[in-house]
């Protein structure tokens, strides 16, 4: 799939089905030619589909939208994980270098513990507690080591108005039966992918305009604004879903504990990110999470 714009950059999209991705190929049309890949145009398993579509395209900027992100999965099929989230993106990086491209990749605050009381900034040590936070790590990891201009983005919490996320879940479940029992023990901001997009936009352009400055290169925290728990999302959603004239009686929500609702994978309790780095190099700051999650709520049929 290409959005073309005369003059511009070409863009090499990766993950075009994904969250993220659906929405960059919107948000970015305004820089230049955006190339959209699946896994069909673009098998991340496959050093070859990588290779092939890189040089074909001879992309000015790469972003990579593109992961292994069943979390709990990740914990039975880690050699998977592994290929996609971190084998790929040395590849992919490597191809970069090749062409002359720069990089943008999205990355989570799955890679840091949560054991730490305030919100994490970008220099603070990883210690991811899963499969999948180790993996994204790894990517992070092989992106710096390439030799390329590069950004990676670590956001959290992704939601948005299609595809497999918390809050089409928990909307629909709060239809189906008359009470969810939802984790408040674990804190974080909820970030719609909109959002992510039109902020890489806007990365992407200032960047540009640098020359690909490689002394931006580096780890960027990416969130919306705010902070709540899984209790208070759903809430907050539910809430705004009953506004509805077309919602029927929705499910009583009762919070718990991470403990009470044992999952293959860990996660962290504090999944905060300090964005200041962020709007200090990119002049770029989201929108608070409740906003941003009304706006979603209210396109929902």
């Amino acid at each position: 799939m290409k959005a073309k714009h005369a003059g511009g950059l070409r863009i090499l999209v990766t993950g075009r089905d994904g969250q993220v991705g659906r929405e960059l190929i919107a948000s970015l049309a305004g820089l230049g030619e955006v190339t959209a890949t699946g896994h069909e145009e673009l098998d991340l398993a496959s050093d070859y589909s990588i290779a092939s579509v890189v040089r074909d395209l001879r992309p000015h900027l790469i972003v990579n939208a593109a992961a292994y992100t069943a979390v709990d999965k990740a914990e039975s099929e880690p050699d998977f994980a592994w290929r996609v989230n971190a084998d790929a993106v040395a590849t992919l990086a490597a191809e970069a270098k090749t062409v002359g491209a720069a990089m943008i990749h999205y990355s989570t605050d799955y890679v840091f513990d949560g054991a730490k009381a305030t919100p994490y900034v970008e220099e603070d040590a990883t210690h991811p507690l899963s499969v999948y936070g180790k993996t994204k790590l790894a990517g992070e990891q092989a992106l710096a080591s390439a030799g390329i201009p590069y950004l990676a983005l670590r956001t959290s919490w992704v939601y948005g108005a299609q595809g497999k996320n918390f809050l089409l879940t928990i909307l629909r479940l709060a239809m189906e039966r008359p009470e969810l029992r939802i984790v408040d023990d674990q804190i974080g901001a909820p970030t719609w992918s909109r959002d992510i997009a039109l902020a890489t936009a806007s990365i992407a352009e200032r960047w540009r305009h640098s020359g690909f400055a490689a002394a931006k290169s580096g780890v960027y925290h990416v969130t919306a604004g705010g902070r709540t728990s899984w209790y208070g999302f759903a809430s907050e959603a539910i809430r705004l879903r009953a506004q509805s004239a077309h919602a029927r009686k929705l499910a009583h929500l009762t919070p718990i504990s991470s403990a009470e609702y044992p999952t293959p994978a860990e996660r962290p309790k504090n999944s905060q990110l300090d964005c200041g780095k962020l709007a200090r190099v990119f002049d770029c700051t989201l929108p608070d999470w409740k906003a941003s999650l009304e706006a979603v709520v209210h396109t929902l049929d």
